[in-house]
């Protein structure tokens, strides 16, 4: 009996023990190789990665910023792309009337009144360009972005501004064209409440306002500019004056092409067929139309920068988006399993782990009964 009992006892739970404690590691190793296979994931925690989390941890950031810059980029480039086609219009605009005053002189006084007419249209349609949005972003509004720099561009021909160029114009007989033309120049530079046609916001000097264009970050070191101001030049200088168009006159620019183009439209459209043989009429339109020449070149020397910065804007995003994919492969090889080998592998633990409980089932059914004699 005790030869018996010595088979059936310690050495025996010994074994049992042992067996299941391997099942238990077999099984351990079955739930990780699951969770690998189900997740591509070599671990869900830094923990489980080994020596990869260094790796994880470095990269990881690096390209998380790296998408939130192509993001900026996108959204900048799709603002820039909606500007350049509101200055493409306005441009036109200007372009139209600069060749159109050919036609206004004293000689063709039944012109004045359609032209006028024309260019009291087209002041409205450049305050509603002004207006311009993408995504609910005015794109000419400087950081106020989310209010219009033009606020009431369908009556734009009922407010000070367009109102006080038109009485000087209408007085062009009495007060002289250079008078005529320092009254409209004035109004035109002027920032003051119920004269400006723009916002409080880019009612402010150009200096001023040139420091707090809007700006995305597109790199660790690197901003791009985010669309235009309505009231000032953006991206190149402001314009430089060639001198007074008229003896005693103004400057033949105010420094920003938006509020000369909109100061020529609000005079051509307050000109009257019954000023052409005026004095000083044809002064006026010379003047106007000196002005409308450098806003067009000025105008186009923007657009041409804006160009420029969408075209680096494109490279740098394809840039990133090429660093981005090294490191994602980086970060995918420290923390991504090869499926085919975790596959393989979670078959064959499954057949281990099988044969260890089969083995345990084996041994539970030993018992002392079995090795007395019947």
């Amino acid at each position: 009996m005790s030869g018996i009992a010595g088979t059936t006892g310690p050495s025996d739970y010994g074994m049992m023990s042992g067996l299941i404690s391997g099942a238990s590691t077999v099984r351990q190793e079955l739930d990780q190789l699951t969770e690998q296979a189900s997740s591509g994931l070599i671990s869900n925690t830094y923990a489980g990665l080994g020596t990869g989390a260094s790796v994880s941890l470095d990269i990881r950031p690096q390209i998380t910023a790296m998408q939130t810059w192509q993001n900026n980029i996108d959204a900048s480039t799709g603002r820039t792309s909606v500007t350049q086609t509101a200055m493409t219009q306005i441009q036109s605009i200007a372009s139209n009337f600069y060749a159109q005053l050919n036609n206004v002189d004293g000689t063709n006084a039944s012109a004045v009144d359609g032209i006028a007419a024309s260019a009291r249209d087209a002041l409205t349609q450049m305050a509603g360009l002004l207006d311009t949005q993408d995504g609910g972003i005015y794109v000419f509004a400087g950081q106020d972005t989310a209010n219009p720099p033009v606020p009431d561009p369908n009556n734009i021909l009922t407010s000070g501004f367009y109102t006080q160029i038109n009485a000087a114009v209408t007085g062009l007989a009495t007060s002289g064209a250079a008078a005529t033309a320092n009254a409209t120049f004035g109004v035109a530079t002027s920032n003051a409440a119920g004269t400006s046609p723009f916002s409080t916001y880019l009612s402010q000097p150009a200096a001023t306002l040139l420091t707090q264009l809007p700006t995305v970050q597109v790199g660790q070191n690197s901003s791009a500019p985010v669309g235009l101001l309505a009231s000032a030049n953006s991206l190149i200088p402001a314009s430089a004056s060639t001198g007074p168009a008229i003896a005693g006159g103004p400057a033949t620019t105010t420094g920003s092409y938006m509020r000369d183009v909109m100061r020529a439209l609000a005079t051509i459209g307050s000109l009257s067929s019954s000023q052409a043989s005026v004095p000083g009429f044809q002064d006026l339109v010379q003047d106007t139309r000196t002005s409308l020449s450098g806003a067009v070149s000025a105008m186009g020397q923007d657009a041409g920068v804006l160009g420029n910065i969408q075209k680096s804007l494109t490279a740098t995003q394809s840039s990133l988006a090429d660093t981005q994919t090294a490191l994602t492969s980086q970060v995918s090889s420290a923390e991504d399993v090869d499926m085919a080998a975790t596959l393989s592998r979670l078959s064959l633990v499954q057949t281990q782990l099988q044969g260890s409980y089969q083995l345990i089932a084996g041994m539970s059914g030993l018992s002392l009964a079995k090795f007395l004699p019947a």
